[in-house]
């Protein structure tokens, strides 16, 4: 349901093969389970003042994907003045399920936090990006918390949250329940099922012909979010899917991404983000 081509997903990003090669980013250890070193790819921004931080979730239906594909995401941000830190996690295969990649998303987090001072980042204002699968890792982090009292809500996730095409509807998806392998069932690790209190701020750029991540289960997060006095919004775009593919036919390959669709909805989710904390 959720797998793609890896160029398939860089060309609906924006980004080239060409733009990652130049001006890479720092990237440093955020955690090592089991042993392996996952990376944190960092982009800092001018400045000394304490400000709101980015940290990106690529897409690729769980089991593909790197930080790569975000990198042109987090350089808009660090250009605006917001450090942005694109997050390596674990992909499911035999031994790894998405329980292990929020673990990983959560860590990240703490990680950002924890060194906030070295990068001027205030750690009250720690920003989830998440595309697709990375969306779901960004809200399920906000909705069931990562176990710790950090952050602006008290249970560890982001502050708040700027996804595309999010998988926040996941109860009943089968490829997500195969992947689970029985370490958790799909309802408690999905965003909409598990909106019990106050969540950050959200904005969520969605197609409405989207058939791999539903509309539908955006704007019942966005319902549920409001109904414990949540901000949250939901820009939906009309004729285009997944990642706002205008191919509706194949929306797990062959990307061919409205210019003008994707220009105005980073526009628009900039702007939510500048304006959160004025500065």
């Amino acid at each position: 349901m959720f797998a793609r081509s890896a160029l398939a997903l860089v060309a609906a990003g924006g980004l080239s093969w060409n733009a990652c090669a130049q001006g890479d980013p720092r990237f440093l250890t955020y955690s090592e389970p089991g042993g392996v070193a996952l990376k944190v790819h960092v982009f800092e921004a001018p400045g000394s003042t304490r400000r709101p931080a980015v940290v990106l979730f690529h897409g690729g239906g769980w089991t593909e994907g790197e930080p790569a594909w975000v990198f042109a995401a987090a350089r808009r941000f660090a250009e605006r003045g917001f450090p942005a830190f694109a997050v390596q996690y674990r992909l499911s295969g035999a031994e790894v399920t998405p329980v292990e990649a929020l673990q990983d998303a959560c860590a990240s987090l703490q990680w950002v936090r924890a060194t906030a001072a070295k990068w001027n980042v205030d750690p009250r204002r720690v920003i989830a990006y998440g595309v697709s699968a990375g969306g779901h890792l960004a809200g399920t982090a906000a909705t069931i918390g990562c176990g710790n009292k950090e952050g602006s809500l008290g249970n560890g996730g982001p502050d708040a949250l700027v996804l595309w095409s999010p998988a926040l509807d996941v109860a009943r998806s089968t490829w997500f329940a195969k992947l689970l392998a029985g370490r958790a069932s799909p309802e408690s690790l999905s965003p909409v099922e598990n909106v019990r209190g106050p969540l950050p701020p959200t904005s969520i750029v969605h197609g409405e012909e989207d058939t791999v991540t539903r509309i539908r289960g955006s704007r019942a997060f966005c319902e549920a979010a409001k109904a414990h006095g949540g901000r949250c919004e939901v820009i939906a775009y009309p004729g285009v899917g997944h990642l706002l593919t205008r191919n509706l036919k194949h929306q797990e390959s062959d990307f061919d991404v409205d210019p003008a669709t994707r220009a105005d909805g980073i526009r628009r989710q900039m702007e939510f983000v500048e304006g959160l904390w004025p500065r």
